[in-house]
């Protein structure tokens, strides 16, 4: 197949947003869409006695997801290439081999026999950061559209590609670009008035640091509108109250590995959590 988004979808409701916003996403890429389903391996490798049919009732039924999914994504972008593919072997191994040839991988935030109280689901979360290409978990229906997109950066190489995505991102909408750079300020015993120019300090270095970081980008795309925050306080929740007007928060990870908290950090750990928004992660 030619340069494409991958979806993985199931045919729950959330999986049905999440198959939309890729639809829509590809279109904007100008490339096709490539919707998989994945069957577990016992559906088709039982070692009890099935009754007849039933393995054909599975196939049946996956097709079907496949085929509402693709009529789905036609009726969303109608000028995208569609193609569906049905899997068979554990949905993180299948889909992480799908991001190794695709632009980006789409997954919805839960599928089904999720627990209601978990706010993101276990093949999101064991995707997050261990994909070659970029990864975006859709969290529900976008009520409006706010042409702002949402980056957090400290100055890493992994934020250094979390803001490249951005601003192509941004570019490829043509929206705004909200950049978020936090800082948390050391902790001080009592006196700590005597500590006031060591904070005003901190605040100036902090300040500078964000709009040096930021210049060769907004030289590089000038067509950007950008908004910069740079403020004292946690990550997560600047970038997370930063989501609820935006249409993408973007995160870092540090690259791909084996070990999720090693890999993808407490920030974007905590923005896929609690944002408002759909949220892309990006490997260095």
């Amino acid at each position: 197949m030619t340069a494409h988004v991958a979806v993985g979808t199931d045919g729950s409701p959330s999986s049905q947003v999440t198959v939309g916003w890729a639809a829509a996403d590809a279109a904007r890429r100008g490339c096709a869409l490539r919707i998989v389903h994945v069957s577990g391996p016992w559906t088709y490798d039982i070692p009890l006695q099935t009754p007849p049919g039933f393995r054909d009732s599975v196939t049946e039924h996956a097709r079907g997801v496949l085929e509402a999914a693709a009529t789905l994504a036609r009726e969303r972008a109608p000028r995208i290439e569609v193609e569906t593919a049905l899997e068979t072997g554990r949905t993180v191994e299948v889909l992480r081999r799908e991001a190794e040839t695709a632009e980006q991988i789409v997954v919805g935030h839960r599928g089904r026999g999720g627990f209601a109280e978990l706010m993101l689901g276990s093949v999101s979360l064991a995707l997050a950061g261990h994909t070659a290409a970029p990864l975006v978990v859709v969290r529900g229906e976008p009520e409006r559209t706010y042409g702002e997109i949402v980056v957090g950066f400290e100055g890493s190489a992994h934020s250094a590609a979390a803001l490249e995505y951005a601003f192509e991102e941004a570019t490829r909408r043509g929206a705004r670009l909200h950049t978020v750079h936090t800082w948390q300020m050391p902790v001080t015993g009592q006196g700590a008035a005597a500590y006031t120019p060591l904070i005003e300090e901190i605040f100036d270095t902090e300040r500078r640091v964000a709009a040096d970081t930021l210049t060769p980008w907004r030289d590089k795309y000038p067509q950007v509108e950008v908004t910069q925050t740079a403020v004292c306080g946690h990550s997560v929740a600047v970038i997370c109250e930063a989501s609820r007007s935006a249409d993408l928060a973007v995160v870092g990870s540090r690259g791909l590995g084996r070990l999720g908290s090693a890999v993808l950090g407490s920030v974007s750990h905590g923005v896929l959590h609690h944002a408002r928004c759909p949220v892309a992660v990006v490997s260095a």
